[in-house]
């Protein structure tokens, strides 16, 4: 009898420490899914969270008003708070310099929203992260070209908007810098003697380039280097061009000296006859 009272003891003691153990785990499961429905729940205000990650933006913080506005996107994420704190994060992180993260933020955001009220300037401050990152003429012009694509861009999917209007101005200083580099390269090809070579550089910047303020050097380069080449033909053709387009230019003066045989500053005389009767 003994035995059996203890055994059953036993079994009902097991069977409690079950139920025991059960309810513990639901009530742990609960309080999980309480914590998960309580961290889910929005703790301020959307207009509250956007403020604040203003302000901060407003303080020059641009790292904290970034995880601001991410915030507002976590918490708010189908609201028209959400999409504008998508752009905003984005400038933020221009303003940080963090430009290839805000180029990343605005090709999804014109991905997923391309008609969007502010999707012309998604687009312009695109253009701007490769804008600000433009180099001297001395290094690799990759950023440079993807600066003018994108400024192009701009201005072809919103022509009449005040984006596209200063996008056209920089369009220009952009044109005038990937002149220079091509400038560079022309007169270090000049200077070794590869005159074809500093002739084609020359003329990407005379024939592509005819705003810049690159384009009267240009000329004369050309000139001169057709004559090197004893291409008088040529180098009378781009003369008058320089002469004709811009007639108070230094380089013109220099071109006049250089086609009737006299010196120039660090030049030597090239014993030519006169070959252009100005």
């Amino acid at each position: 009898m003994f035995r059996c009272y203890n055994s059953g003891m036993k079994h009902n003691a097991r069977i409690l420490l079950i139920s025991l153990l059960t309810l513990s785990l639901v009530a742990c499961g609960s309080k999980k899914d309480d914590d998960s429905a309580e961290s889910d729940k929005p703790s301020q205000p959307v207009e509250t969270l956007y403020n604040e990650a203003m302000d901060k933006l407003g303080e020059g913080d641009y790292k904290a008003a970034t995880s601001a506005f991410e915030e507002v996107e976590r918490q708010y994420p189908y609201s028209e708070w959400a999409v504008r704190s998508e752009l905003m994060a984005a400038f933020a992180q221009y303003r940080f310099g963090k430009y290839d993260q805000a180029i990343s933020i605005l090709e999804s955001f014109v991905k997923e929203h391309p008609s969007h009220k502010d999707a012309a300037y998604a687009y312009y401050l695109r253009s701007m992260c490769y804008y600000e990152q433009i180099t001297d003429i001395g290094r690799d012009q990759q950023v440079t070209e993807q600066a003018k694509d994108a400024l192009e861009e701009v201005i072809k999917r919103f022509p009449d908007t005040t984006y596209a209007r200063d996008a056209r101005l920089k369009l220009d200083l952009v044109a005038d810098h990937l002149a220079g580099k091509e400038m560079e390269i022309g007169r270090y090809y000049r200077k070794q003697q590869e005159y074809i070579s500093a002739i084609n550089r020359f003329r990407v910047v005379a024939e592509k380039f005819q705003t810049t303020s690159h384009v009267p050097e240009a000329l004369h380069r050309l000139v001169e280097c057709y004559l090197k080449l004893g291409v008088t033909e040529q180098a009378n053709r781009y003369a008058s061009v320089l002469g004709y387009n811009y007639p108070n230019s230094d380089w013109y003066k220099d071109t006049y000296a250089l086609m009737n045989g006299q010196p120039l500053p660090a030049e030597k005389k090239t014993g030519l006859s006169k070959l252009w009767p100005f």
